[in-house]
């Protein structure tokens, strides 16, 4: 049997990655980008990345010349037709991704499945214009992708059996962990996330400093302190996210807009890539002598958003407790450190912050109904 072929639109940083981890894994890969400097550097991206694994020892020679054989690159979207599924990773704009998919339909057959890489759309809104919208999931991959394990399958009311499990297997066979969750705002991971950046936040409003928050999530365990990682991702990439996710949850205080987060952005300290960052270019110190006082706060919030989605989704709690270790690296999932602390404590701890909470934070520390049953309250 002809193994499926995969489409891939979108051949920057991301695109290029994800058509990497396919052709890797063995399958036939088209990939096409509107823009020809994309399309002409794409090959040589591409073999560059993998001949620096190859002169570290990392890569035979014949995977890289096999990967490289399995990728092809197209300007011409009646190609699209090969492809079993179809994976868009281009801007972040609804409008943008509803017009190629449009688009795409045109050149695919009945059968295609389509694909969208968003991590903060919705995806029956990419879908909603297709003729066939039961054809369309998400697939969210995390950056680089040929590295990260974690891929969210985004699974919206109305999508097929036969597209979902299509992408699932196609994915597991290239090596991922996937995870189906329904397309809700922020999926898993950037939904958890938001409390490892919050209450950070709210702790450096309250007078902590950057270093010193840092600084005890590294010594709970964390590879990046909150404020590193953000200095790392960027802190107007963290802003539009959390602006996001705050308007489609209806401004709710777990999801606050800290005023420190919006002034890194209009001052251009946007950390690692703008030079200045909460903490970059320097490093978190010694950690203070309060420092799981520190940690076990950030870990109740991050608990407590854990329990809230698995209560709306009904996702498992080692669902997100593996999409959160596998997709920001944590050494632990929400569920998992909340069971280290007990629930006694997590509850004590989220009561004490909701009681000092100031009146913009008022009804952010509220225990989610399912957050004792889940770990073992």
């Amino acid at each position: 049997m002809t193994k499926p072929v995969i489409a891939v639109l979108g051949l920057g940083t991301m695109g290029l990655g994800i058509a990497q981890l396919y052709a890797e894994a063995g399958r036939r890969v088209i990939a096409f980008d509107a823009v020809a400097a994309a399309r002409e550097s794409a090959k040589d991206r591409l073999a560059q990345s993998l001949d620096a694994r190859v002169k570290a020892g990392k890569l035979p020679e014949a995977e890289r010349d096999a990967t490289l054989g399995n990728l092809t690159v197209t300007d011409d979207m009646a190609e699209l037709s090969k492809a079993r599924l179809v994976i868009e990773a281009v801007v972040e704009d609804l409008a943008v991704k509803q017009a190629l998919f449009a688009e795409v339909e045109r050149h695919v057959s009945a059968e295609t499945v389509l694909a969208t890489n968003t991590s903060s759309l919705s995806v029956a809104a990419i879908m909603a214009r297709l003729a066939r919208p039961a054809r369309g999931i998400g697939l969210h991959f995390f950056n680089p992708a040929p590295v990260m394990k974690l891929v969210e399958l985004a699974v919206p009311q109305g999508a097929s059996d036969e597209a979902t499990e299509l992408a699932r297997s196609l994915t597991q066979a290239a090596g991922k962990t996937v995870i189906a969750c329904r397309d809700t705002p922020g999926f898993i991971v950037n939904r958890c996330a938001r409390p490892y950046y919050g209450e950070a936040l709210a702790m450096l409003e309250e007078g902590r400093s950057a270093s010193g928050i840092d600084s005890a999530m590294l010594k709970a365990g964390y590879r990046l302190g909150p404020f590193s990682l953000i200095d790392l991702i960027g802190a107007d990439i963290n802003l539009a996210a959390t602006r996001g996710l705050s308007a489609a949850m209806a401004g709710h205080p777990r999801y606050h807009v800290f005023d420190a987060l919006v002034k890194q952005v209009e001052q251009g300290h946007l950390g690692r890539k703008s030079g200045r960052g909460f903490l970059h270019p320097a490093t978190p110190g010694e950690a203070p002598a309060d420092w799981q006082a520190i940690a076990r706060r950030i870990e109740a919030a991050l608990a407590n958003e854990a329990a809230f989605l698995a209560q709306e989704s009904g996702l498992a709690p080692d669902d997100i407790d593996t999409a959160l270790k596998l997709g920001l690296n944590f050494p632990r999932g929400p569920f998992e450190s909340a069971r280290s602390h007990g629930a006694a404590a997590i509850l004590s701890t989220l009561t004490a912050c909701e009681s000092a909470a100031p009146a913009h934070l008022k009804g952010r520390y509220t225990p989610s109904p399912a957050l004792a049953p889940r770990i073992g309250g």
